[in-house]
């Protein structure tokens, strides 16, 4: 950065720069030094709270599977799917052999790497503007519904955010500075953000033009050098991932549409949780951009923030969509900071804290509804599980409707609440999921051969049909037709769970 000699009146959210920074930081009260603290263990809480309370859903139940295999089966089916998940499926490998698998063990990393995130929002905004700044921007960040949501998810996403906060916060330190010493920790970040996941490495794009807008200015040194440098060693260990994840592609994502101009709009309010909330920040961020002294820390921000977005847009043009919501979550620091930095400079200070307070409280709905089961999953697998740990008997068949609808995962979700003397044969499955190194089993072409002499069936598909086999492929329904009859039927919330026993 360069240097000021004029320092910014207190709290008006203009920049300091190095020495007025440091001298500011002199004169800090040494309690203020931890603000960055107070932030993350907020977030943390606010995280955790109900963290256990909903089911897991489809995505986390896949974090599930992956990570309670053993290690070698995972690296082997990292080889043949999900590989861009790869990391983040080790780490929580290792969780959950010392802490367990239920459903707040499952989600607390994610909790906590919001919370590291959360810390360096702090020491960002204390960096570029000032304490006050510091103090609404975490708790801006620590408030947003999008946080906690994905605080509390056994996905990868929050660990992204983490990475990406880190790296700006690192960013910044190197440009004031530029040794080996700083360009370091910032390629640690910058690799870990990629390995975690692709698509967040977009943030490289306004990272290289702050660099670039900066050495123009000031012609300092070799900045933009030292950048490439560091970025292409940071890069190394994430262009095996890169290759193989494109080979993975088509299995992973071919789903998600190219998106519209509209699509913007509508990933601008699920960015945030809240649309309400989303309104707010949008206007919020625009604020410092007026500032004769604050702009260019706010223009910095403001790339950091959006181009990412546009640049997903563009990219998605092309035969593969990476335009998601929580593809994109790991611009919140960016837009919290800008939004941090507009209240706090507002005059007369209490309407800077009324603008905070009102964005946190009209939050509010949008925080207890995120945290209802009914938004993360329609079924109730824990119930379709008592019900079959209620009738069972050892030797027991087990049918989840798969197919075409197996990325619902019925069956994991199902499993995943069984009691451990619970043990049932997957009676279609010809290959398991562990033995074929993927995800999803590998299903009989033999439906009536695969079936066996097993005695009793549970079959688990969508309720609202009367139909027993509802869903199930045409070949696996006839032949259970054929061989068992239904004795049993009880319907949970969206599932139907049958029994069905041999016929003589």
């Amino acid at each position: 950065m360069t240097t000021s000699s004029t320092a910014a009146p207190a709290g008006t959210g203009a920049v300091q720069y190095d020495g007025a920074a440091r001298r500011d930081s002199a004169r800090t009260p040494r309690a203020a030094r931890f603000d960055w603290l107070w932030a993350a263990l907020l977030t943390f809480a606010v995280s955790c709270v109900g963290i256990g309370g909903a089911q897991p859903w489809r995505d986390e139940l896949a974090s599930w599977n992956a990570a309670s295999r053993e290690t070698g089966d995972l690296i082997g089916m990292l080889g043949r799917v999900d590989a861009v998940s790869g990391l983040y499926y080790l780490l929580l490998h290792g969780w959950i052999s010392v802490f367990g698998d239920s459903e707040a063990m499952l989600r607390i990393p994610s909790a906590l790497a919001m919370a590291g995130a959360a810390a360096f929002v702090v020491l960002t905004a204390r960096t570029l503007f000032d304490r006050r700044t510091a103090v609404f921007s975490g708790l801006l960040f620590a408030l947003l519904p999008a946080v906690s949501r994905y605080g509390q998810e056994a996905r990868s996403y929050a660990f992204v955010v983490l990475a990406v906060a880190a790296a700006t916060w690192l960013l910044v330190r190197a440009l004031e500075r530029p040794t080996p010493r700083r360009w370091a920790p910032y390629a640690l970040a910058v690799a870990a953000a990629g390995l975690f996941h692709i698509v967040s490495l977009l943030f490289l794009l306004p990272h290289a033009l702050i660099v670039v807008a900066r050495w123009w200015s000031d012609r300092r040194g070799r900045t933009v050098v030292s950048f490439a440098v560091t970025t292409a060693v940071a890069l190394v260990p994430v262009i095996p991932l890169v290759l193989l994840g494109q080979r993975q592609v088509g299995r992973q994502i071919s789903w998600i549409k190219t998106p519209q101009l509209r699509s913007v709009a509508d990933l601008w309010d699920s960015l945030f949780g809240s649309p309400v909330v989303a309104l707010g920040i949008a206007t919020a961020a625009l604020l410092p951009l007026a500032w004769n002294r604050a702009r260019r820390p706010a223009v910095e921000l403001l790339l950091v923030a959006a181009v990412p977005i546009g640049a997903a847009w563009i990219v998605s043009q092309g035969t593969t969509s990476y335009f998601m919501d929580r593809y994109l979550l790991f611009t919140l620091p960016a837009w919290a900071l800008l939004a941090g930095a507009g209240l706090a400079a507002l005059r007369p200070r209490p309407a800077g804290v009324a603008g905070l307070a009102a964005l946190i409280v009209l939050g509010l709905p949008d925080q207890r509804q995120l945290r209802t089961e009914m938004v993360r999953v329609g079924t109730d697998g824990e119930a379709a599980a008592e019900v079959i740990a209620q009738g069972y008997r050892p030797g027991d068949g087990f049918v989840p409707v798969r197919g075409a609808d197996r990325v619902f995962m019925i069956d994991f979700q199902v499993e995943y609440f069984l009691p451990e003397r619970v043990k049932l044969r997957d009676v279609f499955a010809q290959r398991s999921a562990v033995a074929g190194d993927d995800l999803f089993p590998v299903e009989c072409e033999q439906p009536v051969q695969c079936l066996g002499t097993t005695e009793r069936v549970w079959v688990v598909t969508w309720s609202g049909t009367k139909n027993p086999y509802h869903k199930l492929p045409e070949e696996q329904a006839a032949a259970l037709s054929a061989h068992y009859k239904v004795v049993e039927t009880k319907n949970v919330r969206g599932l139907q769970v049958s029994l069905a026993e041999r016929t003589r």
